[in-house]
């Protein structure tokens, strides 16, 4: 497990995720997006639900992460605990051979009232990495008390304890605060678009960056040129 961390001391890792409801979610479609981002030069890869865990490591030789969500995000989602919610989700990504497993790691009620720290010691049973997502500093300290390998900022500006994260950018603040408050490596994740955002985070201590979106989402690249402002 180890080497697996220290194989992602400095890379990109690109999240190739897409919603059934969109036309990339076709099998063929993501498998070729991932080969496209790992030709770019991808570290590693970040992939929702056992379907493209299993396909991310049979066709490549970097680390996977692998989540799961619902295939319907619900409306209250800012509220409730969505990401690899449960123990059970934790063993199918295991089975589908994640080598890190993502979950929510903030201290919100999860379904079946399960704890933090029993998904991590199943991840740990597994021999896998945990990395938690979380929204704010408390919830990053928490988690690596309950066990957690990684801390990611996933979820900053998208929970109800972190509304005053900024809207249009990374949370610097919060990833910087948790690399000074805690002793796990810090993963920045979310609302990247640019190069110089990449390299504002590796010199704040970043362990990796993570980017969505502005590689692997075409409708909200291209919404951001045709609703651009000015």
């Amino acid at each position: 497990m180890r080497n697996i961390l220290n194989s992602l001391k400095g890379v990109i890792v690109v999240s190739v995720q897409a919603m059934p409801s969109e036309p990339l979610y076709k099998e063929e479609c993501m498998l070729a997006m991932m080969k496209s981002v790992v030709n770019g030069g991808a570290g590693a890869l970040r992939v929702a639900g056992t379907r493209d865990v299993k396909n991310a490591k049979k066709n490549f030789a970097i680390p996977v992460i692998g989540l799961t969500k619902p295939n319907v995000i619900p409306k209250n989602w800012k509220e409730i605990v969505y990401i690899t919610p449960t123990i059970k989700d934790v063993i199918s990504l295991v089975e589908a051979g994640a080598d890190i497993v993502a979950f929510d790691g903030t201290q919100r009620k999860r379904p079946e009232n399960e704890k933090l720290e029993d998904l991590i010691k199943y991840v740990h049973i597994n021999k896998r990495l945990a990395m938690a997502d979380i929204s704010t500093v408390e919830e990053g300290l928490n988690a690596q008390e309950a066990g957690a390998d990684i801390l990611s900022t996933t979820l900053a500006g998208y929970t109800m304890e972190s509304l005053e994260s900024p809207a249009n950018e990374p949370d610097f603040e919060l990833l910087k605060n948790l690399v000074n408050q805690t002793n796990l490596p810090v993963v920045l994740e979310g609302r990247i678009w640019t190069p110089a955002q990449v390299d504002r985070a590796f010199a704040l201590g970043a362990h990796c960056v993570v980017i969505g979106s502005a590689i692997t989402r075409p409708q909200l690249i291209t919404k951001r040129f045709v609703f651009r402002k000015g």
